[in-house]
């Protein structure tokens, strides 16, 4: 059986795709024999396979895409191998001054670097340039605008929803959701020191509002709790969706995607806020990073260093992905093809990170598992934060 390079991917097609044109690129240029095998795994599978059943301590990955909310806790439990060792001996060109700094804070801490950077893309509002000018609905800059022009773009029968939400208990997007509805309100999730702030006005305000879009049947389709946020980018992607809070790369991918029904036919724009908010992003992105028990350690830098080129930053691009290098979103043709690229760098300007844990998981789990009641059930919102709160009180204490 011939020796492979495998991969676990986050299962999504652009990195699926990309990253085995990446390796074959690299053997090109290496010599290396090895063929790559990119294992494609959903967040709960890769989550379990890595961490829950220690996957990242042995021998199975040679490399492995983790998203910046699991990093203090690969770091913490000994999953993740320290690529500054690799990086002095032989470094990457032009790093850091080719990256913004927002892409390279998050896993350098407790004296090491974690992972590179490979996909990026802020929360921002998508949607469709077409229907918005058809209906005379102006852009929306508030979540109360946002709402009413969901409602009104809202047509069953033509197979498309006003919007969508990511509520599927993947234990992600519904905590991003739940923090980017409180800071465009003005509030915070967590204090300086890290405590969990959520029986607050804005709180309140946040899941009222989020419970009162999900259960709108005007403006969301009715298996909405089943939707996670690729899907919920596809959706977008196939025509489904006329306007949805969601990562930059879904509306990247909607632009250039051989498959895509809306193309030349999507704009972005900061997301919406609520009162008392202001324009905020969320950051959070993909890392490729060296699992603590790859037998190909050395091999693995050295694909890693290759991945960081601006050609293979810019095939990140082209797959569907978004790269991570300022040249990549200034690249003339990239900006030809989405026409919106440029603008990352305004995203990034405004975009926030949540807290570096080792628990965050399960803060985020805890955040998730209030969603779930949120929209299921008709307990008090004020009960439901508090609950919440108090979890999470247990997990960060």
């Amino acid at each position: 059986m011939m020796e492979t390079f495998r991969v676990a991917v986050r299962k999504f097609p652009p990195f699926e795709s990309a990253i085995v044109k990446q390796w074959h690129s690299f053997a090109a240029a290496s010599g290396s024999k090895l063929a790559i095998e990119a294992v494609a795994l959903d967040l709960n599978p890769l989550h379990a396979a890595l961490f829950d059943r220690r996957e990242a301590a042995g021998p199975d990955w040679d490399l492995a895409f983790l998203p910046t909310d699991w990093i203090a806790e690969a770091q913490a439990g000994g999953l993740v191998a320290d690529l500054r060792p690799l990086m002095t001996q032989r470094p990457i060109p032009d790093f850091p001054q080719a990256w913004t700094p927002s892409l390279l804070g998050l896993q350098d801490f407790a004296g090491g670097i974690w992972g590179m950077p490979y996909h990026d893309g802020p929360q921002c509002l998508i949607y469709r340039t077409d229907l918005l000018r058809d209906a005379g609905i102006a852009v929306p800059q508030t979540w109360a605008a946002f709402h009413d022009a969901a409602r009104r773009l809202h047509d069953p029968p033509a197979g498309r929803s006003g919007t969508v939400l990511a509520l599927f208990p993947d234990g992600h997007n519904s905590f991003y959701d739940f923090c980017v509805q409180l800071w465009t309100r003005g509030g915070a999730p967590f204090d300086d020191a890290g405590r969990p702030q959520l029986t607050t006005p804005a709180a309140v305000a946040a899941l009222d509002f989020l419970r009162r879009l999900a259960a709108d049947r005007g403006a969301v389709p009715a298996d909405v709790r089943a939707i996670d946020s690729v899907a919920s980018g596809m959706r977008f992607c196939a025509g489904e969706v006329a306007l949805m809070a969601n990562w930059f790369g879904f509306a990247a991918y909607a632009e250039t995607a051989a498959d895509s029904r809306v193309r030349g036919r999507v704009g972005i724009a900061p997301l919406p806020r609520g009162e008392g908010g202001a324009a905020v992003s969320l950051n959070v992105f993909w890392l490729l990073c060296i699992p603590a028990g790859s037998r190909r350690r050395d091999l693995a830098w050295d694909f890693l260093r290759h991945c960081a080129t601006p050609a293979m930053d810019l095939l990140t691009t082209t797959e569907g992905g978004i790269g991570v290098r300022r040249s990549t979103w200034a690249d003339p043709a990239v900006n030809r093809s989405v026409p919106f690229y440029h603008e990352l760098d305004g995203l990034h300007a405004v975009a926030r990170t949540l807290p570096r844990h080792p628990r965050l998981s399960e803060i985020a789990a805890a955040i998730d598992a209030m969603m779930t009641q949120a929209v299921t059930t008709d307990a008090p919102t004020a009960s439901l934060l508090a609950t919440a709160q108090a979890r999470i009180a247990e997990i960060v204490g």
